[in-house]
């Protein structure tokens, strides 16, 4: 952040691919750049090689951006294919991840979903065109995914995907700010979904937006060969300005190259986020305990799609609930309740859906 500044205060633009940095210090960075003239550009922060934030600045600035949904980091991505394809367990996946290099030592801001939260903070800022607090994005990785749940996600018609997510919700008066839900999280995306064929270090991100409809971009995620083509098209977009403004001997600010926040925004609190969820409950194996698990799903307000029995040994049976679209607040109430009935031992995974 530091030479950042520095740069900026000596009327100096700036190229960057520090996500971490973009997503806490946007605000104070974009600020300082518009005030001395110069630009802060920095698409190689997300992604790779997919180009998503100058679309988001420029070729989608006629849209009301609605939805972002993204697979957004690759190391994850990479660990869970691999899971899913060789029934490989996590650990296993991630010690390959580290010896090909997707991985870093301390993989933690990867796998416990961190480096999609940087990432999903600096796109929603763009799309809906306010600053967020990047600390209240409910975030959640993938160590604590068991191969039991990619087994029985397979059976059911699912893929579980490290999903980013970042959604408008109602304005509620003029003064007021948009209301946005933005969360990371494991997810269970039926097969047919195009995110759910994204294999690998492969990122993509599903963008929806009016008029435009539903687009999808699809690409590399990270590498030398992808951050560098980010790189690279930043620093020519900064020399096709210079040209122009030395043909006009004016230095005028294109805004579609610079970005200023424009409206205030919030994100929800964690408890009134709305999804799908998917839980897998440890049983005793006796007469009558779906129908127990049932009754209090329903007494607080949680519907349910559906519930299987999917293993049983030992006396002792595996049920897997998924319920319609509730609030978080509501699964948190009937999971307390539900580990409070003799017949049921444990609550071993929740997972979100789409």
């Amino acid at each position: 952040k530091e030479i950042i500044l520095k740069a900026i205060n000596s009327k100096k633009s700036v190229v960057t691919a520090n996500k971490a940095v973009m997503a806490r210090y946007g605000e104070e960075i974009h600020n300082e750049a518009n005030k001395n003239g110069v630009y802060v550009l920095f698409e190689a922060a997300v992604c790779g090689g997919i180009p998503i934030i100058e679309p988001l600045k420029r070729s989608l600035k006629s849209n009301e951006i609605k939805k972002m949904t993204g697979i957004i980091n690759g190391t994850t991505n990479f660990i869970l294919s691999k899971m899913s394809s060789e029934k490989a367990d996590y650990l296993e996946s991630l010690n390959l991840a580290q010896e090909l290099g997707y991985a870093e030592l301390d993989p933690s801001a990867d796998v416990k979903g961190h480096d999609a939260a940087d990432k999903i903070s600096i796109l929603t800022e763009l799309a809906y065109g306010g600053k967020i607090i990047r600390e209240q994005i409910d975030t959640e990785g993938i160590n604590n995914i068991d191969l039991k749940d990619i087994e029985y996600a397979n059976k059911l018609g699912f893929e579980i995907k490290l999903l980013a997510v970042s959604e408008r919700m109602e304005e509620i008066n003029q003064n007021e700010s948009l209301a946005l839900n933005v969360w990371v999280g494991p997810t269970l995306i039926p097969k047919n979904n195009p995110l759910a064929t994204i294999e690998g270090v492969n990122n993509a991100i599903l963008v929806e937006g009016d008029p435009i409809g539903k687009i999808m971009l699809y690409g590399p995620g990270a590498g030398s060969g992808p951050t560098a083509s980010s790189v690279v098209s930043d620093i020519l977009n900064l020399k096709s300005i210079s040209i122009q403004n030395d043909l006009k001997s004016a230095s005028p600010i294109d805004p579609l190259l610079s970005f200023s926040f424009w409206r205030n925004c919030h994100i929800v609190k964690s408890y009134k986020i709305r999804k799908k969820n998917y839980l897998r409950i440890i049983c005793k194996d006796s007469p009558g305990v779906i129908g127990h698990i049932g009754n209090i799903f329903g007494k607080n307000g949680v519907s349910i799609e559906s519930i299987v029995q999917l293993d049983a040994r030992e006396n002792e049976a595996e049920i897997v609930v998924i319920t319609h679209e509730v609030e978080k607040g509501n699964i948190e109430i009937s999971k307390k309740e539900l580990t409070s009935l003799d017949a049921v031992k444990l609550i071993a995974s929740q997972l979100n859906c789409i």
